[in-house]
């Protein structure tokens, strides 16, 4: 990439990045209400994992319809409708926290999803597809630091603003940082709408460039690219880990009776902002995105291993391991699973945003797990979701149809 280049994609990334770190920080905020809610509301663990999982539900049920939004009007006019959507799901937190209803916490949650999915299927594409296809990965890094850090910042942000330990916190405490939160979507919509973001498009997805594509010649639907498809599956089990390894640790610490949980929700997003720094000086350069995804697929298990098979005062630490592995995964199975679409990368984007649903059912599994065997143990969860990713990246990519 040129230095011209690098000078073009400099304000729409920074912008871009600001939307990555609004994505983490919106389902960073269910690390902190998944503890609040048991204490406060005596629910267990794998109801209170409802919250997360009916976030990244939305990923299954909008993805398709926010592609056809994109499709209609734009990129930039979508993002800005997201915040509008996060808005009114933030507002609505307020009251289920006065009346103290797990059933209106997982509403607002499920609103919030569709804000996340909306936003996601614009910004990730848009992101993929801005530049070089090669290079992907080493943007997606670039972003990925942007949303590590938030998911550790949301639950941080809600403690200084409740100005209590999470122990003493009740749910009408959550009252005034979601105002602040609103306050601040709110306004970040409006200045979303001026921003200097081009309409950007895949290679061959104009019909009149439909040539320079010739893989997605003569295919007639979505379903005939194997790898798109196994990437999208890939997807899946990568959201469910990596939610889970962000979203878990301060119940992990809180269920240890640690001093101050929300602080170990630092270590995994420090885990990923290292492994997306790696990703920014290595990748193209030194290795492909292939690689890339292999390596973090090895780092995976073997973290996995050591959560479940070391004792829990140091298996806490080494969920920042899962998280250093989850880094440069999504930033790897992004541009190989919507390389040669076509015209079809706006509905193949759509499909492995959808496949963010992982984060739904990967964590509720874990929290019911967790009341039948225990925290530590309930992590074996991610060891077969890692060996299904290890098997696209050494595999899946490949196939073609």
């Amino acid at each position: 990439m040129t230095m011209a280049q690098n000078r073009h994609y400099l304000l729409p990334l920074a912008i871009i990045g600001s939307m990555f770190f609004i994505v983490g920080f919106a389902i960073g905020i269910n690390s902190y209400l998944v503890p609040l809610l048991q204490s406060t509301l005596e629910v267990s663990s794998g109801e209170s994992y409802l919250l997360i999982a009916s976030t990244f539900c939305a990923f299954l049920f909008f993805s398709y319809p926010s592609a056809r939004i994109i499709a209609r009007i734009g990129y930039k006019k979508t993002m800005s409708l997201s915040f509008v959507l996060f808005a009114l799901a933030f507002a609505l937190f307020i009251p289920s926290a006065k009346c103290g209803s797990l059933s209106l916490f997982i509403f607002a949650s499920f609103l919030s999803g569709i804000a996340n999915t909306v936003l996601q299927a614009a910004i990730n594409p848009y992101v993929t597809i801005l530049g070089p296809i090669e290079s992907g990965a080493r943007r997606m890094s670039i972003m990925g630091i942007c949303n590590s850090l938030a998911w550790a910042a949301a639950p941080v942000f809600l403690a200084a603003v409740i100005g209590k330990s999470l122990d003493e916190a009740v749910l009408a405490d959550v009252t005034r940082p979601f105002v602040i939160i609103i306050g601040i979507f709110i306004i970040l919509g409006i200045l979303v709408s001026f921003a200097p973001l081009e309409e950007v498009k895949a290679t061959g997805e104009d019909e009149e460039q439909a040539a320079d594509c010739p893989y997605a010649a003569g295919k007639t639907s979505i379903w005939q690219f194997p790898h798109l498809i196994l990437g999208a599956l890939a997807m899946f089990f990568y959201t469910g880990v990596e939610t889970l390894a962000l979203s878990s640790v301060v119940d992990y610490a809180n269920s240890l009776h640690l001093p101050d949980p929300q602080i170990y929700a630092v270590w995994p997003s420090v885990g990923m902002a290292l492994g997306y720094v790696l990703g920014i000086v290595f990748i193209p350069r030194f290795i492909s995105q292939v690689k890339a995804l292999r390596i973090c697929c090895w780092v995976a298990v073997a973290g996995t291993l050591l959560i479940v098979l070391t004792p829990a005062h140091i298996s806490i630490w080494c969920v920042a391991f899962i998280a250093l592995a989850c880094s440069l995964m999504n930033p790897a199975i992004w541009p190989l699973a919507i390389t040669d679409l076509g015209r079809f990368t706006k509905v193949g984007s759509s499909l492995v945003v959808a496949s963010y649903g992982g984060g739904a059912l990967i964590p509720l599994i874990f929290g019911f797990l967790k009341d039948g065997i225990g925290n530590q143990a309930a992590y074996w969860i991610c060891l077969p979701c890692y060996l299904f990713i290890f098997y696209y990246a050494y595999v899946g990519y490949k196939i073609r149809k």
